[in-house]
């Protein structure tokens, strides 16, 4: 007689009965780790550390600016409110980079629906900040065009990748229709940065979807004519771009934060040692990149504008062997909201760029505004996931519509 062991099957009743949700997020997790680029996640992660340190070093400033005789912030007021977004925006961050990307893809397009309606309300609803009417309250202050910038790259890249279902779909009329409605309502904030940034990012992204160079042309000058008459009818612009080229005067935002930034010289004035800093308005939020100057030194100042562009780098040389359009385009559009609002931040500090009310993304303290980062953020990894085992050919936009053609 055999001594082999006789399997018995379990019963179909038992196996309904055998827990199998937490393996399959094990499995699930396990999937995310494999296909996520970790190298961006954590220049991502290191990105926010240094915002961390830099709300620490900008929180008295601030707090000892917006204390009043009966009111008085202790001086890491803004440094406990960022960590406890900051916590708050990993878990958005987390959620979305695991979440499929056809459920990302209709949620962000909902999502920008919501926030272009929310953006109509602000001039009848919102409160005003600083001489600008951004906001809308939910209990907390809520900026919807924060929201609207991961939702736009989405949804525009969506827009334009309906090119390659038929060629003959006017795609760039359309998408450039929904950017000017956008820019519209920006403009009657006023909140003439975030125009500028939306309109650079749909620039970037019509031309990687194949805009002939003459249209491209004919739209750099359609844009320099904006500017002329946003600068002729429009006293926010008119006051900001005057400001910049008639030279700041001792008393400007702009000059203090030039100072602040070139204080510290190349190596800083040590954590919490800062002296101009306390005189610098919005010290933890557009010039939190001159605090750093100033108590970190200039090497670190360097140190965090080559993380950004290793970042930007980073997405672009993941993209090299993609080979769908859409992903091209959401990827390539997140990143140039990103980029760019970087770029204009710390140009802004260097006083090489008029002032915008432009936080440094993942840096600044922000609320609302961190969150609506983060959860860029995560759908930047989520649309970059890769499955390492599959071989990819470049994408070719160019052979995608000759071939729709000939069809």
């Amino acid at each position: 007689m055999s001594s082999r062991p006789i399997y018995i099957p379990h019963s179909a009743e038992a196996r309904k009965r055998a827990p199998q949700l937490p393996h399959d997020r094990k499995r699930e997790l396990r999937i995310w780790w494999r296909e996520i680029d970790r190298v961006l996640l954590v220049l991502v992660l290191l990105l926010m550390s240094v915002g961390t340190l830099a709300v620490a070093a900008a929180s008295p400033a601030s707090a000892h600016r917006l204390s009043t005789t009966e009111t008085t912030l202790p001086d890491l007021y803004f440094f406990w409110a960022h960590v406890r977004w900051q916590m708050l925006g990993l878990l958005v961050l987390a959620g979305t980079s695991l979440l499929p990307l056809d459920l990302l893809r209709r949620g962000t397009i909902l999502l920008a629906g919501a926030m272009l309606f929310l953006l109509l309300l602000v001039p009848f609803v919102g409160y005003e900040v600083n001489g600008a009417k951004r906001w809308i309250r939910f209990g907390v202050g809520v900026q919807p065009s924060e929201f609207l910038k991961p939702a736009f790259a989405i949804t525009l890249a969506w827009i334009l990748s309906w090119k390659l279902r038929d060629p003959r779909l006017p795609v760039i009329a359309i998408s450039g229709g929904l950017v000017g409605v956008v820019v519209m309502l920006l403009m009657m904030q006023p909140n003439l940065g975030a125009a500028v940034l939306f309109t650079g990012a749909w620039l970037v992204m019509v031309m990687l979807a194949g805009l002939p160079l003459q249209r491209i042309g004919m739209l750099a000058g359609a844009g320099i004519a904006a500017m002329l008459l946003a600068y002729l009818t429009y006293d926010n612009a008119r006051n900001r771009i005057d400001s910049f080229f008639g030279g700041p005067t001792a008393y400007d935002h702009v000059d203090l934060a030039n100072r602040t930034l070139t204080g510290g010289g190349w190596t800083g004035s040590g954590f919490w040692l800062g002296e101009n800093k306390m005189r610098l308005p919005e010290a933890h939020t557009d010039y939190i990149f001159s605090v750093i100057g100033e108590e970190m030194g200039l090497i670190v100042c360097a140190l965090v504008v080559v993380l950004y562009l290793t970042i930007v780098l980073r997405v672009l040389i993941r993209l090299v062997d993609e080979d769908r359009l859409f992903i091209i385009l959401a990827a390539s559009g997140l990143t140039a909201l990103f980029g760019g609002q970087a770029f204009i931040n710390i140009l802004v500090n260097l006083q090489l760029f008029p002032s915008k009310g432009m936080t440094l993304p993942l840096v600044s303290y922000g609320g609302s505004s961190t969150l609506a980062l983060c959860f860029s953020m995560g759908l930047l990894l989520a649309v970059t996931r890769r499955n390492p085992y599959l071989a990819r050919e470049p994408f070719d936009m160019r052979d995608a519509l000759e071939k729709e053609d000939e069809s």
